[in-house]
């Protein structure tokens, strides 16, 4: 499983990748999580609003920090 964290590292953007690491340590699996900060990167899922969590290239949430349980039940 990838996880991506869409954002240019504002302080809501760092928020969502501790909680994503917290979220995947309490459901006990592999996951490869990464920051993605380069905008047209960023711009090609169609984001307009980071922070935005990616599973597996599909855009699970944007615009907001989501809580330790929310992440863990879209994963």
């Amino acid at each position: 499983m990838k996880i991506e964290i869409l954002g240019t590292g504002c302080t809501k953007c760092k928020a969502l990748f501790e909680v994503t690491q917290k979220a995947v340590a309490k459901k006990g699996i592999f996951a490869q999580i990464e920051k993605v900060e380069d905008i047209v990167k960023i711009m090609e899922y169609g984001v307009t609003s980071t922070p935005a969590l990616a599973i597996d290239g599909v855009v699970k949430s944007s615009g907001r920090v989501l809580s330790v349980a929310e992440i863990e039940a879209v994963i």
